[in-house]
């Protein structure tokens, strides 16, 4: 299956402005997506990282500022979302869930094409399986061949390995990589480590109302070694971060 050609466009938000339960969440939030890159985001729990994801998905409004691309485009039908739980319908079997968008939109679906992708993620032998039969990380595996079959430019993913053993969640990310190179990636975690493995940028989103701290920018291309002494060494200053983000917070 041939690379698909790399995301050429920037996201950028501008001045955006939204509130929850009376209080702003942000407030003249600027933040640029790089085309064909994986940008990553870190920050409390309810600091409202995956409130940006979805402004940027357009599931929800700002009450103001912009979310538009460089290319001058609307971005609605060039992305795809992957997120913490697989999704998986349990009636279906493993390549119908690949092809599940497609017969959502009437489409007839690529059975080829999915039986292609299912090989690549490693469950060519279980593409006739039903979600039941599959591992946590079988299933995220689906999900993510799922979210490959849409073939956008961008991929939204908010926290999707989270619920995975170490193992399994460090072999899932160097996968992604793999297989989402050359795309524009947004990634919401809570892990430090997972977040230098796969950002270009890394983000840490802190305060109330939020903003984003300047990004740390590893050296080399993702996913990177875990054992490279610089990578650890920056999870260290990222948690640090992390750790005085929460202290001013509270």
């Amino acid at each position: 299956m041939a690379r698909a050609p790399r995301s050429a466009f920037d996201i950028t938000v501008e001045q955006a402005g939204i509130g929850y339960a009376g209080a702003p969440l942000f407030r003249d939030l600027d933040f640029t997506l790089a085309g064909g890159q994986w940008t990553c985001l870190l920050g409390a729990s309810g600091v409202g990282k995956s409130t940006l994801l979805r402004l940027i998905a357009g599931l929800l409004r700002p009450e103001r500022g912009t979310v538009r691309c460089s290319d001058g485009r609307p971005l609605a039908g060039r992305l795809a979302w992957m997120g913490q739980r697989d999704d998986l319908l349990p009636w279906l079997t493993a390549q119908g869930n690949v092809v599940l968008g497609a017969t959502l939109r009437g489409e007839t679906p690529d059975l080829a094409r999915a039986d292609a992708l299912l090989e690549r993620v490693g469950l060519g032998r279980q593409a006739h399986q039903r979600p039941a039969t599959l591992s946590g990380g079988e299933r995220q595996r689906v999900a993510l061949a799922r979210t490959l079959m849409e073939d956008r430019p961008v991929v939204l993913m908010d926290e999707p390995f989270s619920a995975l053993d170490a193992i399994t969640r460090a072999r899932l990310q160097s996968l992604a990589a793999a297989l989402l190179e050359g795309r524009t990636v947004l990634l919401v975690t809570h892990d430090p480590l997972e977040a230098l493995r796969l950002g270009h940028r890394v983000h840490i989103m802190a305060g109330q109302p939020a903003r984003l701290e300047v990004p740390i920018e590893p050296a080399g291309e993702p996913p990177r070694d875990l054992h490279d002494p610089d990578l650890l060494r920056l999870q260290g200053d990222l948690l640090a971060g992390l750790a005085d983000a929460q202290d001013i917070a509270a």
